[in-house]
């Protein structure tokens, strides 16, 4: 089985190329087309193209239509980030160990900067649907895991449960969009391109699994605020406390919160035998669930 850094390296020399034809030349000097690039291009861990990348591969979708949609989901995970970091929302002067936009930019060019990467990855999206019709429910479900029914109604969730105790139910519901709904689109995507829409076995399984590795992903984001530092991060730690917010850590305690977590990922273990049970060699989607749970960032 193959290392999480050798999957990551792969997965970047056949996916980073094509974050520098985001702009053409014309429009490339633009300060807004500037800032976007600086968040576009300041690194992180690609984890939403990590995934679509090997269940694209397990499945045998095309992969150069798979690497278009891989872009456009990280444009709306970066504006989402770029959004985020701002004053008016999480107010955050750190991200992936650099400077956020606005304090690069201003708040201005950050908020044109977050709009123009959403805009650009729906025009990515129209681009190819135009040309491959059999794809718009793959190109409609991103925008849906990204809207007020998936990332965007979390964040209505987020900023509404500021200094407030918020139930488990909600909290969950919270993180199912704010996190795992583009999780779900990076793990999804793949088979709506090779199948269109569907609810074959192989769909269930893996909508499941972003299901779980998406609350799994947040359980481990709301312990390393508690553990890691900012250093390590790249990002602000202590935040969660600093505003107040319901967390796994503070609802259930670090240990329940580890229990919660760990039967999590007993679940998407159960749904990886399911799907290597259909055929499909999953070793590399293993390893990146694992590494959810394992990062130190």
């Amino acid at each position: 089985m193959r290392t999480v850094n050798q999957i990551i390296e792969e997965v970047q020399n056949w996916f980073n190329p094509s974050l520098e034809t985001v702009f053409d030349k014309e429009d490339a000097d633009l300060t807004t087309a500037k800032a976007a690039m600086y968040s576009l291009l300041s690194g992180g861990k690609r984890l939403r193209p990590c995934f679509m990348y090997v269940v694209a591969k397990a499945i045998g979708a095309d992969m150069n239509d798979v690497l278009v949609f891989a872009r456009s989901l990280e444009m709306i995970h970066t504006y989402s980030l770029i959004h985020d970091d701002l004053p008016c929302l999480d107010n955050d002067d750190l991200r992936r160990g650099k400077p956020t936009c606005h304090k690069m930019f201003g708040d201005d060019f950050a908020t044109l900067a977050g709009d123009c990467l959403l805009n650009r990855a729906g025009e990515f999206l129209f681009e190819i649907v135009v040309n491959k019709p059999e794809y718009s429910y793959a190109a409609f479900n991103m925008f849906r895991c990204s809207g007020i029914r998936g990332m965007i109604g979390g964040q209505d969730i987020d900023v509404s449960s500021t200094n407030k105790q918020i139930s488990a139910e909600l909290l969950k519901e919270l993180h199912e969009r704010k996190t795992g709904a583009l999780l779900e689109a990076a793990i999804c995507t793949p088979v709506y391109l090779k199948e269109g829409k569907t609810n074959s076995e192989l769909f269930v399984a893996l909508k499941s699994l972003a299901s779980n590795v998406g609350l799994a992903f947040q359980i481990k984001d709301d312990l390393l605020d508690v553990f890691s530092t900012s250093s390590v991060l790249g990002k602000t730690v202590g935040k969660d406390s600093r505003d107040n917010k319901s967390t796994y850590v503070t609802l259930f305690g670090v240990e329940k919160a580890q229990e919660m977590m760990n039967n999590v990922i007993d679940e998407a273990n159960n749904n990886l035998n399911k799907i290597e049970a259909l055929g499909y060699d999953v070793d590399d989607l293993k390893v990146i669930v694992d590494y959810v749970v394992s990062r130190d960032r």
